[in-house]
């Protein structure tokens, strides 16, 4: 990874913990079963990536960014997406922990979280327009002043969200999923 542009490459195995990896440009590469934990990857690209069970726990992402990533089966807890680029900043999540990350202020219209815990993440100020959160775990998430219209939550579970700090028309909810819409009331439903 020492060069500074690297296209179509698959990294394998790669154990770098708490290495730091700046100012490159990686393009339709794809990263496996790597330990990248701690990571500093400041002023880096990542277009049309695919991470797949990777450790990414606590990478540092200033001005990094990242256009079309795919994570799979990755471990990203602790990570500060708000410090991305945000021009094309496009993410998708599939079977992902990302626990105590922050996406505050993101534009995230039509990101789909599937099987993913996002527990104690911030949403505030983020776009999540359209988005998918299937099968997705939002305890303790935060949700003030984000955008979900016609978000799918429907399959989401463990959140709480007040309708009258956040925008919420259109959004789908399961039926068991409205007292996570009514927790501010602290009312009983029986």
């Amino acid at each position: 990874m020492e060069e500074a542009t690297h296209l179509n490459k698959v990294f394998e195995k790669v154990n770098s913990p708490a290495k730091t990896i700046r100012n490159r440009e990686f393009e339709a590469c794809t990263f496996k079963q790597c330990d990248l934990s701690n990571c500093d990857f400041a002023n880096s690209r990542f277009t049309d990536c695919t991470f797949i069970n990777c450790n990414l726990t606590m990478i540092r992402l200033n001005n990094v960014s990242l256009i079309n990533a795919v994570f799979k089966d990755c471990k990203l807890m602790g990570i500060i997406f708000s410090e991305c680029a945000d021009f094309l900043f496009s993410v998708r999540f599939e079977n992902g922990l990302l626990d105590y990350s922050s996406f505050m202020g993101k534009k995230m219209m039509g990101t789909v979280f599937i099987n993913t815990t996002l527990k104690d993440v911030n949403f505030s100020n983020a776009n999540l327009t359209k988005a998918v959160f299937d099968k997705t775990n939002l305890s303790g998430a935060i949700f003030n002043g984000t955008v979900l219209q016609e978000a799918n939550l429907v399959t989401a579970f463990a959140y709480s969200i007040d309708g009258e700090l956040n925008k919420i028309s259109k959004a789908h909810f399961s039926l068991q999923g409205v007292v996570g819409l009514l927790d501010k009331y602290r009312i009983t439903i029986e």
